[in-house]
């Protein structure tokens, strides 16, 4: 079993042309339905009284939700704007509601997982959380630009606490202080993190592992909807393939990266996650064996 710990939110998403208002999103929802088309896969996250059914309904489809706890209050919002590229995202506003004061316990039912993603979420959290596993084969975590500015030291302790840090590049240069992909990579090495992979959105991705560099193209797209979650669902699909084979060598922490790819495509060509609820474990492998084509020469 795969345990998710992070966010499940009411998201706002304004492009040049839409406006959706509290769609399903939030970094653990992504990466929990992403890693299930793989695994079983259990939440720990919470959501407030105002948290729509349907939505519950989604998320008890794909996972297992005895960690999902339902508090007096408002569900934590994001609100974000892309511009007309749909490469850059501006945060307008961002309201912790419930998980600002959120005590998260692991269900005794979760404690033996082997596989722990610690998505997007304040980093104190994650390492005391990361404590109460027994058996952790293989933890991975995400960060952003928001814990970077408020709590730096905390995530540098977090990702020693972790085998795999996963991280878009612009926040793995703020974070490192670092302009060189590979120089930040090699920070984060030394901060205690095996494995570093370091997303580049369109441009793929980059997993570094000691004097490893592996670097994986994106999933070619004509048309994109919307970028939001396509990183948590790039890391969800990564730990799930990689807890599916219980095997965490770099061949196939290779392929998994692959994997993320392809669910980071499927996420963005809808709105919310609209593209991996629409989604298949078929449609995903033929995806994948297209992808092989692709980079084959």
């Amino acid at each position: 079993m795969l345990t998710v710990f992070g966010s499940t939110a009411l998201d706002t998403i304004r492009t040049s042309n839409t406006v959706l208002k509290d769609v399903l999103g939030g970094a653990a929802t992504f990466a929990g339905i992403s890693a299930s088309f793989f695994v079983d896969t259990g939440l720990i996250a919470v959501v407030g009284s105002d948290f729509p059914k349907k939505y519950h309904k989604i998320l008890a489809k794909y996972l297992d939700l005895d960690g999902l706890v339902v508090k007096e209050g408002k569900t934590f919002r994001y609100d974000g704007s892309y511009d007309l590229t749909l490469t850059k995202r501006t945060t307008n506003k961002t309201e912790l509601n419930v998980l600002g004061s959120f005590k998260p316990t692991v269900p005794e039912n979760y404690k033996k997982s082997e596989f722990v993603y610690l998505a997007n979420n304040d980093p104190d959290q994650n390492t005391s959380l990361i404590k109460e596993f027994e058996n952790v084969k293989f933890s991975m975590c995400d960060t952003i630009e928001y814990w970077i500015a408020t709590k730096r030291p905390s995530v540098i302790k977090m990702i020693k606490a972790v085998d795999a840090v996963v991280i878009n590049d612009e926040e793995a240069k703020l974070l490192t202080k670092e302009h060189n992909l590979i120089k930040c990579a090699k920070k984060m090495m030394e901060w205690g993190s095996k494995y570093v992979i370091i997303k580049k959105g369109e441009h793929g991705s980059l997993l570094f592992f000691e004097d490893v560099i592996f670097p994986s193209v994106a999933f070619s797209l004509e048309d994109i909807v919307d970028p939001t979650g396509a990183g948590d669902s790039f890391a969800g699909a990564m730990i799930g393939y990689l807890a599916s084979k219980k095997d965490t060598g770099l061949a196939e922490i290779k392929k998994a990266v692959i994997y993320g790819n392809v669910l980071g495509s499927f996420a963005v060509e809808k709105f919310g996650v609209d593209g991996l609820l629409k989604t298949s474990k078929a449609k995903i492998q033929t995806r994948v064996d297209q992808y092989q084509n692709m980079v084959e020469f």
